[in-house]
C-alpha cells in the first residue's frame, strides 16, 4: 500500500508577523496575559505566559488564577484555528487569509485544572482537531515550568 504524500505548509514570514500583530496587539486581553506566540504552524501553535503579580489568583501562594489559564488556553484555540485556516488558503495572499478571522468566536470552552498554577512562566499550546466550514473543535494543553501538564481544555469555534 502506497502512503499519500503529506504536503507541507510554510507561512510566509507576512502571514506569521501580520497574526502576531493581531494576537499580541490587536487583542488587548493577550496583552494583558502576556501571551507570546513561541511556534506557529498549520498543526501546531505555541505559546508562553509570564507570571507576574496582576495574574495571582492566590496570594498566599503566589498561585495563577484560574481564569487566567482558561482565557489562554481560549486563545490558543482561537490562535491554532487561525493558523489551520491559513493553511487551507494557501492560494490566497498572506493579507487575504488574515482579513479571513473577524468572525472567528468560542462557542464552547471546557478547561480541566489537573494542578495548581504555580511557576516562573507557562507553555501553552494547542492544535485544530477538525476544521469545517463553520465550525472548528480544538484541544489546548497548558504546561508549568518543567513541562508537566497543568491544565488541559478542549473547544469549539465558530469560523464563518
Amino acid at each position: 500500500m502506497t502512503k499519500k504524500p503529506v504536503s507541507v505548509v510554510v507561512f510566509e514570514p507576512e502571514f506569521i508577523e501580520g497574526l502576531r500583530i493581531i494576537f499580541e496587539e490587536k487583542i488587548v486581553f493577550n496583552q494583558l496575559l502576556g501571551l507570546k506566540i513561541a511556534a506557529l504552524r498549520p498543526e501546531c501553535v505555541e505559546a508562553r505566559i509570564d507570571m507576574k503579580p496582576d495574574l495571582v489568583g492566590h496570594y498566599a501562594y503566589n498561585r495563577l488564577h484560574g481564569g487566567v489559564i482558561s482565557a489562554g488556553l481560549d486563545a490558543m484555540g482561537g490562535l491554532a484555528v487561525m493558523a489551520a485556516i491559513g493553511a487551507r488558503h494557501m492560494d490566497e495572499s498572506p493579507e487575504q487569509r488574515l482579513h479571513r478571522f473577524g468572525k472567528l468566536g468560542t462557542i464552547d470552552l471546557r478547561v480541566d485544572y489537573l494542578r495548581p498554577g504555580i511557576g516562573s512562566h507557562f507553555t501553552l499550546r494547542a492544535e485544530v482537531l477538525r476544521l469545517g466550514s463553520r465550525v472548528a473543535s480544538t484541544r489546548m494543553e497548558f504546561f508549568g515550568p518543567d513541562g508537566v501538564l497543568m491544565s488541559a481544555a478542549a473547544a469549539a469555534y465558530i469560523v464563518s
